[in-house]
């Protein structure tokens, strides 16, 4: 019996040691030991956060200042000090007006609207000592709906023939011309909304002679005028130079 017992105890000591050694196969990294691996993801971080810094810096550093609208202007509006202000930009400014040149601009007239924090061109202004509305002329607004301007708009250049049409409540009523040919000088919106398709409103400046301010004034204001686009090359009735 004593020689059986005797031989029982080393198995049960073999077993125990096996145990032994798969515990200590599968247990975990202790502190100490991952210690090395979260220095290193420190380190990274703080690189990373150092050039993040440095590419900021270097982008600031290339910003320049540019002359921006102070609030929205009109076509035809001579340009005031008070009309600017200064906004800053990095990257592709091309085109745009320093504000160190400001000052060139002053008293030039927009040719088309400019709306606040726009950022100017020297196109959007008149030439030096060029003024938009040339002696016996002037420049007026109109706003069209669907029916009474092309459905593909109009751009700036084009020229047109405004023609007074009948009221929608009136029967029998002819269609007068009020403008042969008037150059259109700004435009905004659309005849029909890109997105929604649904009918907009097309707004247009265009520059007619001053004997027939009155009756396209009162038609516009009617909401009884139509635009019809003319040939290109057409020759307006009031032109630029004033050379009409």
């Amino acid at each position: 019996m004593s020689l059986s017992s005797s031989q029982r105890t080393p198995t049960s000591g073999g077993r125990a040691a096996a145990r032994s050694a798969g515990a200590g196969a599968t247990r975990l990294p202790s502190s100490r030991e991952r210690r090395p691996a979260l220095a290193a993801l420190a380190v990274i971080l703080i690189l990373l956060g150092a050039a993040g810094s440095a590419l900021i810096a270097l982008n600031s550093g290339n910003r320049s200042d540019f002359v921006a609208i102070a609030e929205t202007l009109p076509p035809g509006h001579k340009l005031e000090q008070k009309d600017l202000s200064r906004g800053d930009l990095a990257g592709a400014t091309g085109g745009l007006i320093p504000w160190s040149e400001a000052e060139k601009y002053l008293g030039r007239y927009t040719k088309t609207w400019l709306y606040k924090d726009q950022f100017v061109t020297p196109d959007s202004l008149t030439k030096d000592n060029e003024k938009p509305i040339p002696a016996r002329s002037a420049l007026v607004g109109l706003s069209l709906e669907a029916g009474r301007a092309p459905s593909d708009g109009l751009q700036i250049g084009d020229v047109v023939r405004v023609i007074r049409v009948p009221a929608a409540n009136q029967d029998g009523g002819a269609a007068v011309t009020l403008v042969n040919a008037a150059e259109v000088t700004s435009a905004a919106g659309a005849i029909t909304d890109s997105k929604t398709s649904a009918n907009s409103t097309l707004n247009v400046s265009i520059l007619i002679p001053d004997d027939d301010i009155t009756a396209v004034a009162a038609a516009a204001a009617a909401k009884t005028v139509a635009v019809v686009k003319l040939a290109p090359g057409t020759k307006p009735d009031v032109v630029r130079n004033g050379a009409n």
